[in-house]
């Protein structure tokens, strides 16, 4: 099984990327946040904290979706 990413992995290409869009829509950036964080959770089908945080994702992602409606 592979490694899973560490928060600070993350946390890093999440950040490069919210600065290279310079106030667009974040949208898409947390869709693809949180569909990383689904396949994280799914290869880790054990780890609830996993699972967890990428409901919270998908939630933040669905917000932000409708917010740019």
């Amino acid at each position: 099984m592979s490694r899973k990413p560490s928060d600070a992995e993350l946390g890093a290409v999440i950040g490069s990327r919210l600065a290279s869009r310079n106030g667009a829509d974040i949208g898409p950036l947390l869709a693809e946040k949180a569909d990383q964080l689904e396949r994280i959770a799914k290869a880790n089908p054990n780890d609830r904290d996993a699972a967890a945080l990428a409901r919270e994702a998908r939630a933040a992602a669905n917000r932000a979706k409708r917010n740019s409606r």
